[in-house]
């Protein structure tokens, strides 16, 4: 069988710039931070960080109180960025009997239902008591998110829940567009969600000594990706959704179309848990190009994986020159998580969503905080976007997403001709 070509036709966000794609892309391409400070005095003992949250996010609001009663934050969101997705795609909740037997889900987290686990923990060891309400396991499961997105909109095909570190949203994106280029499932539901914003899950991060520090007045610029100055990641929650569908199908139904995925590809670096390595990035992009039948040649923009992290930056770059080549000096790179943050399971969801915005608009968002001046001299050779582009000539991009653990995936989209 002739794989099939997959139209992207639902998106959807829960971000801390609410849950408008104009909006959102509108402020990327403007430079402008969501990333603000979180102090946790209310905790055993305080954590002072830069954090993006999404303060406006209502879940009872959202979802109904009845089913947010059901599930953890990270759910509540992947949840509302589901439906939100699923109404952008033109397709209504309730579903025929048997109609949606093929269609599936895939969905990416890092932590699933921490807060629910905290909370019990601190029911058991701090407060004394000797039981937990019934619901702790099916709130803090990994697979909540999907599971809940496969009862609510009737989807009896596949149920997948990827769990790779910052890879997870990425990996789960280009599984469902396996499935679905394979004649597997004509729809498939994908994104990601999460939610760092436990005590115990900040403080680990905080040990491992990657988060960018900061205050109320400098949090917003915590995040330099490329910069000889940076000092690390800024953690974030938030949900992204992604739908994929059949192209016949999507144009049988008159479904717009916000653009296409053409290709993915995987690696491992198989080294070291935490230390990227040049060669295994380099195999997932040349896989993602050969995946979608594209050069190196044929790329014109790259949203990279950029967490200014002090290892992880060049050697992302370094990949991106070693297959791009001459290539390479102007092909644009930029990386969002400098305003939007890392959502972790959620950030390949979310910048992927940016990409596609990108090619749909036809322009470019910036890396924030960086400038000409403030570039670390181990991270150039490639096109640094210091500032929002429009008016750009954009037919098809990579999103990067590399993970702890050594997991890296590449996903490439091509813009819809008008």
């Amino acid at each position: 069988m002739n794989p099939r070509r997959v139209a992207i036709t639902g998106l959807g966000l829960v971000s801390p710039y609410g849950g408008d794609l104009t909006d959102f892309f509108a402020r990327l391409t403007a430079g402008e931070s969501a990333i603000r400070h979180l102090s946790t005095d209310d905790q055993p003992q305080p954590l002072s960080i830069p954090f993006v949250s999404c303060p406006a996010f209502d879940a009872d609001a959202e979802l109904g109180k009845p089913l947010a009663s059901m599930m953890d934050r990270f759910a509540q969101l992947g949840m509302a960025a589901a439906f939100t997705a699923w109404a952008d795609a033109g397709l209504p909740r309730a579903a025929d009997a048997g109609s949606r037997d093929h269609w599936g889900v895939a969905w990416g987290t890092a932590l699933g239902g921490t807060l629910a686990y905290e909370k019990g923990y601190r029911d058991l060891w701090q407060r004394g008591r000797d039981r937990l309400p019934p619901l702790t396991v099916l709130l803090g499961m990994n697979n909540a998110a999907n599971a809940h997105i496969s009862i609510q909109l009737g989807l009896g095909g596949v149920s997948m829940s990827h769990t790779v570190a910052c890879a997870s949203s990425a990996i789960a994106i280009g599984e469902a567009f396996r499935r679905v280029r394979s004649g597997e499932a004509p729809v498939m539901l994908t994104g990601g969600s999460d939610v760092p914003q436990a005590y115990g899950v900040a403080r680990a991060w905080e040990a491992l000594r990657v988060m960018a520090p900061g205050d109320a007045k400098t949090s917003a610029a915590a995040c330099r990706p490329f910069a000889a100055d940076r000092r690390g990641l800024v953690l974030g929650e938030g949900g992204a959704a992604l739908v994929l569908e059949d192209w016949e199908h999507a144009v049988a139904r008159g479904a717009r179309i916000h653009g296409e995925i053409v290709g993915y590809g995987t690696s491992c670096d198989h080294s070291h848990l935490v230390r990227p390595e040049v060669a295994g990035q380099v195999r997932a992009l040349n896989a993602t190009l050969a995946d979608a039948g594209l050069a190196a040649a044929d790329i014109d923009y790259v949203n990279a994986h950029g967490t200014a992290t002090a290892e992880g930056d060049p050697v992302e770059i370094a990949a991106l020159r070693a297959v791009f080549g001459e290539r390479a000096e102007t092909l644009p790179v930029s990386a969002t998580k400098s305003m939007h943050g890392h959502l972790l399971g959620a950030a390949g969801a979310i910048e992927a969503i940016a990409t596609v915005l990108a090619l749909r608009e036809q322009a470019i968002p910036p890396t924030a905080n960086l400038n000409p001046d403030t570039l670390d001299p181990a991270c150039s050779g490639v096109d640094h976007v210091f500032s929002g582009r429009h008016g750009v000539s954009l037919r098809t991009a990579l999103s990067n997403s590399f993970a702890f653990g050594g997991s890296n995936a590449v996903l490439a989209f091509r813009a819809v001709t008008r």
